[in-house]
């Protein structure tokens, strides 16, 4: 008897699905630290993503706020009625373990987390970092971060990133 092995390389060909796409072509993003204070990581992540054009949809999560830059804003990640694909953490590097075990609980496949104060300012940032670490390979979860800048694909017109981009998206169509 010869049993076949599903390698998950030919199992994405064969779906068309890449093992990235979760970070750079998302259904679905929970921004989770959203805020609507001018200048903040949170703002300025959360305005790129609903001014982009990927198409998803954008979930602000702040647990004090009913709305956050005119869209609903949910207390928990629990509370998203959707399956969340990607989750945007820009919180303090404490809460970060627990947040990333709360997507896992809840089926996101993975996070980029924004947030600094991880293994760059020593062994308790670095405790902080396994933690976030083990509860991502826990949850099956792809983690980019922590202590980054976010993602942009130009080719998908996702913006979760935390710099406000220099160049407009812009369709043009050949002229006759």
């Amino acid at each position: 008897m010869i049993m076949q092995v599903t390698k998950p390389a030919r199992k994405a060909i064969k779906e068309g699905t890449q093992p990235l796409d979760v970070f750079f072509a998302p259904k679905t993003v929970a921004v989770i630290g959203a805020t609507e204070t001018a200048g903040t990581v949170g703002r300025t992540i959360l305005w790129n993503l609903v001014s982009s054009p990927f198409g998803g949809t954008v979930f602000p999560i702040n647990p004090k706020r009913p709305s956050v830059l005119g869209v609903k804003a949910y207390k928990h990640i629990s509370d998203v009625p959707e399956t969340v694909d990607l989750a945007v953490i820009v919180t303090p590097a404490a809460s970060v373990p627990g947040i990333v075990h709360d997507c896992a609980e809840e089926g996101v496949k993975a996070a980029i987390v924004i947030s600094a104060g991880f293994k760059e300012i020593g062994p308790a940032g670095l405790e902080l970092e396994r933690q976030t670490l083990l509860e991502a390979r826990h949850g099956n979860m792809r983690i980019i971060g922590p202590n980054c800048l976010g993602v942009m694909s130009p080719l998908t017109g996702l913006n979760a990133a935390s710099s406000r981009p220099r160049a407009r998206w812009r369709c043009t169509s050949p002229s006759s």
